[in-house]
């Protein structure tokens, strides 16, 4: 157990350091895997395990014993199917294969635009909800109580996974820093992902841009409060922020309706004393000026890019990750994968600032070599060294 102790304090000191801008002992790795890469790693059924999640420690277990990170591998995922259920969602919806899928749908329409930006919380609650959440589709009463069924079994699953999580981190002396404590959206981002949808969206900005815009803004401080942990603040904390959009609209346009707000919302959070960690999803290498002005320290996994730019021009300010493509780990021999961890360290760690990740999650066991991944996770481990 002391030893178990001395390794998740060394482990914790690593992103200590990474975090408060000093050049750790060596590089951390933070690596989750999702969990139906876990489910199909220990060989289980997919749809099964994820209605009876009281058997997930086990395939977590295996996890732990046979990859090497710094931060707990095993995480639970948000999208439990019973909640989703109860609610009678038609955003996340479970496949014949188990997997957990999000149509385009969206659940505004655009002549309630007006609506929403004169009250964004109750033109959710009265609007939103009921059509993607069809069994909130009735009369108050219950609506309240569906609401309630839901609410109580998306905590019941958090709660149970949040402490299996946390036995296997103090098992396993994995570092209790480094992942992630709560979720929001980029406010462009949350009005494009099922509000709009991806591709209404793009012609609303075109059609109706002061609609789209005043509605981006209005719903700002709602994403800025979905934003703040629960924890007090803390440079040890992170607000985890996927990006979806920008890479997919024109510059003048990330100009007008994606970048204010964004900014806003991660100098809010900053502000507050709560470090932002984004997920920069596909390219974003045309608007690395602009995430170059965010607060110091803001933590960036990287999809696409040329990390050799980025780094100069993001790593003396920000923390950097990602990067590592996935699609490598099955198609490159073991060497090749190595040879590519050891080129991504070569790039990015020199003068801290640096988080071993991959470019993206593993969803499916099958999409990765596993034998590559443990051979480049124990490389990193053993050779990062500062």
């Amino acid at each position: 157990m002391t030893d178990v102790k001395a390794l998740q304090q060394e482990r914790t000191q690593l992103f200590k350091d990474v975090y408060d801008g000093k050049v750790p002992k060596r590089v951390p790795i933070n690596v989750g895997l999702t969990l139906e890469f876990a489910i199909q790693y220990a060989d289980k059924d997919l749809a099964e395990l994820q209605w009876n999640t009281a058997n997930l420690e086990e395939v977590f277990e295996k996890l732990c014993q046979n990859f090497i990170t710094d931060t707990n591998p095993a995480g639970i995922s948000l999208r439990n199917p019973l909640h989703y259920q109860l609610l009678g969602a038609r955003n996340f919806i479970m496949s014949s294969s188990g997997f957990m899928q999000h149509p385009e749908i969206h659940g505004l329409e655009v002549d309630e635009y007006d609506e929403f930006i004169a009250s964004p919380y109750n033109c959710l609650m009265e609007k939103v909800l009921p059509r993607i959440y069809t069994e909130l589709n009735t009369n108050p009463v219950q609506r309240s109580v569906v609401f309630a069924k839901a609410f109580k079994a998306y905590w019941d699953e958090l709660i149970s996974g949040g402490m299996m999580t946390q036995r296997l981190t103090d098992k396993y002396g994995y570092s209790p820093i480094g992942g992630i404590d709560i979720l929001t959206e980029a406010p462009f981002d949350f009005m494009a992902d099922q509000l709009r949808g991806f591709k209404n969206i793009t012609g609303d900005i075109r059609r109706y841009p002061d609609k789209v815009l005043a509605a981006v803004e209005a719903v700002t401080p709602l994403m800025i409060k979905a934003g703040i942990p629960p924890q007090p603040p803390s440079n040890y904390s992170s607000t985890f922020i996927p990006l979806h959009m920008a890479p997919f609209i024109r510059d003048k346009d990330f100009e007008k309706f994606y970048w204010p707000s964004f900014k806003k919302l991660v100098d809010e959070l900053a502000a507050m004393g709560y470090p932002s960690m984004l997920f920069v999803e596909h390219d974003w290498m045309r608007y690395l000026d602009y995430l170059y002005e965010l607060p110091e320290n803001t933590r960036m996994w990287f999809e696409y890019g040329d990390p050799k730019i980025v780094k100069e021009k993001l790593g003396k300010k920000h923390i950097i990750s990602g990067f590592y493509p996935i699609t490598l780990l099955k198609t490159g021999t073991k060497q090749e994968c190595i040879d590519k961890a050891k080129e991504m360290i070569d790039i990015l760690a020199p003068g801290g600032k640096y988080v071993f990740n991959f470019d993206k999650g593993i969803i499916t066991a099958d999409s990765v070599n596993t034998e590559n991944l443990q051979a480049v996770l124990q490389y990193v481990a053993e050779n990062a060294n500062y």
